[in-house]
Order: C-alpha cells, then sequence, then structure tokens
C-alpha cells in the first residue's frame, strides 16, 4: 500500500493525539469528515495503523528506567529471550548488529528492583556479557 502526503499528515496528527474525534482531524486537515474516515478505515485494514494505546505520562511511569546490551552464546537466543519475557520489568527487547546481540530496555521502582532485574539477566543461560546503562533525564521523547 502507498501512503502519500495526505496519509502521512493524518498520522502525524493521531500521532499527537490519538484520540481526536474525526471531525477535529477534518478540520485540521482541510478535508471532508467521510473522506479522512474512508483514509482511516483503509490505514487500519492494511496494517498501517496497528491499534491506538494509552501512554502513560511521567507521573506515572516507574521511576528508573535503564538499557542493557547483552552479549549472547550462539544459538542461545531462544533461551535468553524466555528468559527476558519471564521479567517483569523488562519492557522491550530488540536484536542489533555490531558488538552486543540485544537491546533491552528495563523500567523498575527502586535501585533495589532494577539490581535484581539486571542480575536475574546476567544470570540467564547463555549470557554472554552485558552492560547497563541508566537513564538519567528524558530530553526528546516522540512516542515511539
Amino acid at each position: 500500500m502507498q501512503i502519500d502526503e495526505t496519509d502521512h499528515t493524518l498520522i502525524a496528527l493521531l500521532q499527537e493525539n490519538a484520540r481526536a474525534p474525526v471531525a477535529t482531524l477534518a478540520r485540521r486537515m482541510g478535508l471532508a469528515r467521510t473522506t479522512v474516515q474512508a483514509r482511516l478505515d483503509r490505514l487500519e485494514s492494511a496494517g498501517v495503523i496497528a491499534g491506538y494505546a494509552l501512554r502513560l505520562g511521567q507521573a506515572a511511569r516507574p521511576a528508573l528506567h535503564a538499557t542493557v546490551l547483552l552479549s549472547i552464546e550462539p544459538r542461545a537466543a531462544p533461551a535468553v529471550l524466555a528468559r527476558l519475557r519471564s521479567l517483569p520489568g523488562v519492557r522491550r527487547v530488540h536484536t542489533t548488529s555490531g558488538r552486543f546481540d540485544m537491546i533491552v530496555t528495563l523500567e523498575a521502582d527502586s535501585t533495589e528492583a532494577l539490581d535484581d532485574t539486571l542480575d536475574r539477566i546476567g544470570e540467564a543461560k547463555g549470557v554472554h556479557g552485558s552492560e547497563s546503562l541508566i537513564h538519567l533525564a528524558t530530553k526528546l521523547d516522540r512516542g515511539a
């Protein structure tokens, strides 16, 4: 499916506020409400828009965030991923190229909880090494 400039504008407006009424979106885009609704339906049907989700504000998020860079042994990815899935503080896992094999994003309410999660990751069979980066301040958040 091709996405044109109007679709990109609609997506950008929804990224600002996914709860915006179709009439408001149409007014901001200078289009008819039915045109915007049809585009939304098409984008949803094609899987371009996978859903609408709640984004928590800073006041409701856990206090600590960290990124863990993991080196894993060859063919250990399924076991390591299973371990990561079992840990509630693990929010995202990405495979990557380069010196590290996985990037893991963590959240915790305390340094003790973060330390416990890091220990449990390090104990996972197949983890060869790790490097942890604690996030200090968010300077830009585009709500990915």
